[in-house]
C-alpha cells in the first residue's frame, strides 16, 4: 500500500521538471544560516535524477548558496491544491562544483532566461532603479543545487481519512503511516 503513494509522490515530482504548468515545477526551499533564521524562497525544480536527488539552479552570489555552506541541512515543499497533495523533503544541499556539469547544463538554458545569471551585482543587492539594472556580457554566475533527500512526508487530504507517511532513507527508502 505504501508504494501506490510512494510511486505518487515520485510521479508528480518528476511531473513537476516535465510540465511547465505542474504546480511541483515551483517549489518552496528553506535554509538556515549560522544566525538560525529559517529563510524561504521559491525556486523552480529543474531535475530529479535516477538516484532520487534533487536540482534547481541559482546564481552563485545568492544567499542561499551561503546558508548552504553555512548548514547543508534544508527543506523543501510542494503542494499541488487540486489533489490536496503536500510533499514535504528534508535533505542535504550541496552547491554543484563539477564544472563539465554546469558547461553542459549552461549550454542548455534558453539565452532568454541566461539573463536571470549575468547580473552586474549579486541577487540581494540594492538597486534604486529596476530599469537601471545592469548585465554582463560572456560572464554569468550560473550554479546548481543538488539536495540528497534523507526523509520524505507525503500528505494527501482526502475523505473519510487524511494520509499521511514519514518516508525515510538509510540503506533503502522505508515508509511508516502518521497521525495526519
Amino acid at each position: 500500500m505504501m508504494d501506490y503513494f510512494w510511486n505518487e509522490l515520485q510521479d508528480e515530482l518528476k511531473k513537476g521538471v516535465e510540465e511547465k504548468g505542474h504546480p511541483f515545477r515551483f517549489g518552496t526551499f528553506a535554509t538556515v544560516g549560522v544566525d538560525k533564521l529559517p529563510r524561504l524562497r521559491t525556486i523552480v525544480l529543474r531535475h530529479v535524477y535516477e538516484n532520487g536527488h534533487l536540482c534547481f539552479y541559482t546564481d552563485k552570489r545568492s544567499k542561499k548558496v551561503i546558508h548552504i555552506t553555512e548548514n547543508p541541512n534544508v527543506s523543501l515543499l510542494f503542494y499541488h491544491p487540486e489533489k490536496l497533495l503536500q510533499v514535504k523533503i528534508e535533505g542535504l544541499a550541496s552547491v554543484v562544483t563539477d564544472e563539465n556539469k554546469l558547461q553542459t547544463m549552461w549550454k542548455d538554458i534558453p539565452e532568454s532566461n541566461k539573463k536571470d545569471y549575468t547580473t552586474d551585482t549579486a541577487p540581494g543587492s540594492t538597486l534604486k532603479n529596476p530599469d537601471n539594472l545592469e548585465y554582463l556580457t560572456g560572464d554569468h554566475f550560473f550554479s546548481m543545487i543538488e539536495i540528497e533527500p534523507f526523509r520524505i512526508e507525503y500528505l494527501k487530504l482526502k475523505r473519510p481519512n487524511h494520509i499521511r507517511i514519514a518516508y525515510s532513507k538509510e540503506d533503502n527508502w522505508k515508509g511508516e503511516f502518521l497521525v495526519p
